[in-house]
């Protein structure tokens, strides 16, 4: 029960970053259904697998859609039951469980549940490298050296945010004496400071800063926290990855073929989204991701959503997390992935 309780709890933080994605939380939407399934089995021959796939609403859902929609209309060439879900922590239990094979989780997490679940799990790909944004109305900020004496406005002390964005600050030679950090127990907080502060920084996912920018012509993007983690990063600091693809080692095992398959469709409607991004936006919003088409398609080219696997997944994923274990190895878990953590097609 203890361990249950401990993958819960990290579980929970890890996904600061995923479930801040949607731009429509239970106070501005409360008429989004939290989760929606489809099952094209129906449309497959009977001894094909039917895989069972949960994501966060948000940017990793958001790769997904096209395949969804495929799926819905029977015309993917795998099988899959879609699970989307707006609190982490029912991606963990039916992952633990076994009610999901495959789950689109943070990065981090991904290597908490490798150690705590006895190495049962592999990663897939990278589904979303970073989704964070610095915004301001002030517009001497163009680094983040330009950052000192500042204070920037977050959410999740102790999560994935806080820590890039700590990462980042060290990388420039700054420190929290350098820059004030208030955090904030949700990003429309944020956004609502900044209403009344435009000269200060928010740090905030995607889809939020494209909403908060429609709502406050005086703000901008002053800062991408993934191109200044990059222009640090060296040999080793791999790239801000934000959410991965996890399977089931029992799946892997069991149901190759179907996996392989799902990586490939994946591959192709993350394709689509990032080069149909109106009829993309449309596909999200039906999906109950967010509300309106207009932010949705404002901001898919912002929400860094990819598909990496093989050897550059390694390359990225495990220099993401020496970074965050440098830190503060219990955000991954307490130890590094060993190379089993890696699935190589």
């Amino acid at each position: 029960m203890k361990k249950a309780i401990s993958i819960l709890m990290a579980f929970t933080m890890a996904a600061a970053v995923l479930t801040g994605c949607n731009a429509n939380s239970a106070k501005t939407a409360p008429d989004t259904k939290p989760t929606a399934k489809t099952d094209s089995s129906s449309a497959k021959a009977d001894d094909t697998y039917s895989l069972k796939v949960g994501s966060l609403k948000g940017p990793t859902s958001m790769g997904l859609v096209e395949l969804m929609d495929k799926s819905q209309k029977g015309n993917a060439e795998g099988s899959y039951e879609f699970t989307m879900v707006t609190a982490a922590d029912e991606l963990l239990g039916k992952i633990v469980s076994g009610d999901l094979d495959v789950a689109l989780v943070p990065a981090n997490m991904a290597s908490i549940l490798y150690t705590k679940t006895n190495r049962n799990i592999t990663v897939l790909d990278i589904n979303t490298l970073g989704v964070l944004y610095g915004i301001s109305g002030d517009g001497s900020i163009k680094s983040t050296a330009d950052l000192k004496g500042k204070t920037v406005y977050l959410t999740g002390k102790g999560t994935t945010p806080d820590y890039a964005l700590q990462h980042v600050l060290k990388a420039n030679g700054l420190t929290t004496d350098d820059v004030t950090l208030e955090y904030k127990s949700e990003a429309a907080e944020v956004a609502s400071v900044l209403k009344e502060k435009p000269e200060a920084v928010g740090l905030l996912p995607q889809p939020f800063v494209t909403a908060a920018l429609a709502q406050n012509d005086s703000l901008k993007i002053v800062l991408d926290l993934t191109k200044e983690w990059d222009a640090k990063a060296g040999d080793d600091g791999g790239s801000l990855v934000t959410g991965v693809t996890i399977c089931r080692n029992e799946v892997l095992k069991d149901h190759k073929e179907a996996v392989d398959t799902f990586m490939a469709e994946h591959k192709k409607s993350v394709d689509y989204v990032n080069a149909n991004e109106k009829e993309a936006a449309a596909l999200v919003v039906s999906a109950g991701i967010i509300e309106k088409a207009p932010i949705a398609e404002k901001a898919i080219p912002y929400c860094s959503i990819t598909y990496v696997d093989g050897e550059k997944m390694k390359s990225l994923l495990s220099g993401y997390l020496n970074v965050l274990f440098d830190m503060e190895p219990s955000s991954i878990g307490g130890t590094l992935p060993e190379d089993s953590f890696y699935y190589m097609p």
